[in-house]
């Protein structure tokens, strides 16, 4: 039996594979890996990130598997998905 710290599935994060803890949420994995810039405001032009942790503040909206505005707080990670951030030019 594997520990579980060791288990790791594979996703990819603004087209690179990246292997994260399983049922870690969206915004975790992203902050494991530095990444801080969810998204970008509309308003302003700046970066943003998550903030609240819980899904009320919609500041860590990026797109999972081409659904976008998906809160990565409350999104847990799944193997295969595919999580794109404004960074990477992707509307969110």
């Amino acid at each position: 039996m594997t520990p579980r710290s060791a288990a790791r599935v594979e996703v990819t994060v603004d087209g690179r594979p990246v292997l994260v803890r399983p049922g870690t949420s969206v915004a975790a994995a992203l902050l494991e890996q530095g990444r801080w810039d969810f998204r970008v405001d509309p308003v302003s032009g700046r970066d943003r990130g998550p903030y609240c942790g819980m899904g009320v503040c919609l500041e860590c909206e990026v797109t999972v598997d081409a659904r976008p505005h998906v809160r990565a707080c409350l999104e847990r990670v799944r193997e295969g998905m595919r999580i794109d951030t404004a960074a990477s030019g992707e509307d969110t």
